[in-house]
């Protein structure tokens, strides 16, 4: 998979903004059922029924936009792994579609954690949004949990990665040993999606849709 990802953004004329990011050793993060975030590609299969999230950075012209997205393997979904991607999902897009200038910070925050809860998902607390661009974290951070009129006020113009990170069980995480790979503490899986967005005056432009 990293291959793949490595060929077509060399195809598309991009270059990778994850490679050597504080020493990471590839260019694109694939995190499997228990794993939170920042998991090293391996050549383990993929099984059925495997949640599986894509978190890639890309450059094009000095300038980063950052995207992720879960996936069920095979579409062999249970009742949990279903609520796991749909509330997550829609925790994002539900956070897209207050944004635009004079929002604040606090209200995406605030959103964003009704969703969640709505769907009785845990929200890791360590792993935030932010803003994105000249380099791939920038001010402001957005956490997914807040309070509405609290936090930075969003300006147009500016660009922010807005990025639910969920799991099933408890949000706790712990570091494995290879450095990077983030972990359940409870063995829960886990679910992100990420979309950089431009705010506008009116509201903002998905620069990572497909």
């Amino acid at each position: 998979m990293s291959a793949l990802a490595a060929a077509e953004l060399k195809r598309l004329g991009g270059e990778p903004a994850f490679w050597g990011f504080h020493g990471y050793t590839d260019i694109i993060c694939i995190s499997v059922n228990n794993q939170v975030q920042h998991s090293i590609p391996n050549s383990i299969p993929f099984k059925v029924g495997d949640v599986v999230n894509f978190d890639f950075g890309v450059r094009y012209k000095n300038m980063i936009t950052d995207a992720g997205i879960t996936v069920c393997i095979g579409n062999e979904f249970t009742p949990d792994t279903k609520r796991l991607l749909t509330g997550t999902q829609r925790a994002l897009y539900e956070a897209i579609r207050i944004v635009k200038e004079g929002c604040r910070v606090g209200d995406i925050s605030a959103t964003i954690e009704k969703t969640l809860r709505k769907h009785k998902l845990g929200i890791v607390r360590e792993l935030v949004g932010h803003g994105v661009g000249h380099a791939l974290h920038e001010d402001p951070e957005i956490p997914n949990y807040g309070r509405a009129g609290r936090g930075p006020i969003l300006k147009a113009g500016m660009t922010i990665a807005i990025e639910p990170i969920t799991t099933l069980g408890d949000p706790a995480i712990f570091e494995a040993r290879d450095g990077w790979t983030l972990l359940t503490q409870d063995a829960s899986w886990s679910a992100q999606f990420e979309h950089t967005l431009l705010v506008t005056k009116d509201g903002c432009e998905i620069l990572t849709q497909l």
